[in-house]
């Protein structure tokens, strides 16, 4: 089975619409939440997501944007694009961003693998580091779990008692690139795809990232896109320029 893994689109349809003409071919596509929050363009990110697949988890601000939860621990910025994001939603489009599952999920029969967007432990915990990963890899729902969150392409995997961390290393900011990786049968995986909406690992291209199940090969990708575009979207519709200014810095 081939799966496309998608997170933190975070309402940036330029983005988006630049993976979508590069995704590969694939069986289906799981999204590990944050469709919405920061950016400018909430309801086409959200439809664009919804003719891809049906395999979503919420995530923080899928949370909040929707009232399902309150802004406490949103930063100022976080916390002003949130509340305007839920006026600018489309009634249906509320109340689906609502009923978005919590996860871990399951997310396909016959496969031991989990989704999530923070970590198995806190939908909205982050796992930045081998420390932060430890628990969760000690204790994983699936032997490879796939999470978002962070907006940090990579993971975390555990083998012999000794913890790692994956860190793909790109080249050239400017093109379209991927890096294969091999998962071993006898390690456990947390994988982050990375964020298409909004890079934060100093590589403003957007990530995503591709499962060969039957090849156990996950292959990471960053896709350049209409940067400015986005960013003038951002600052058009009011929200924080400083929204905008973090798109070009990958941070």
């Amino acid at each position: 089975m081939r799966v496309l893994i998608i997170s933190d689109i975070h309402a940036n349809i330029y983005a988006l619409n630049a993976c979508r003409a590069v995704f590969p071919a694939r069986d289906a596509v799981w999204n590990l939440g944050d469709l919405v929050g920061y950016g400018a363009n909430p309801n086409e990110v959200i439809a664009g997501s919804r003719e891809m697949g049906r395999v979503f988890v919420r995530g923080n601000h899928d949370k909040a944007c929707s009232g399902v939860s309150n802004l406490e621990g949103f930063n100022p910025i976080a916390a002003l694009a949130a509340v305007w994001t839920q006026k600018n939603l489309t009634g249906a489009n509320l109340d689906w961003l609502k009923a978005l599952p919590k996860g871990p999920i399951k997310p396909a029969t016959g496969l031991e693998v989990s989704c999530v967007h923070g970590s198995p432990i806190d939908e909205d915990e982050y796992v930045l580091n081998v420390q932060d990963a430890t628990e969760p890899l000690m204790h994983p729902p699936a032997p490879l779990t796939f999470f978002g969150h962070t907006h940090i392409q990579g993971g975390f995997f555990a083998q012999n008692g000794k913890l790692h961390a994956i860190r793909p290393a790109f080249g050239d900011p400017a093109k379209q690139q991927k890096i294969e990786f091999r998962l071993d049968p006898g390690a456990v995986y947390m994988i982050n795809p990375g964020s298409i909406g909004q890079p934060r690992d100093g590589d403003p291209r957007a990530g995503f990232a591709m499962y060969d199940s039957d090849s156990s090969l996950v292959t990471f990708y960053r896709v350049p896109y209409d940067i400015p575009a986005a960013q003038k979207d951002i600052r058009d519709a009011g929200l924080p320029t400083r929204l905008a200014d973090r798109l070009s810095e990958g941070r």
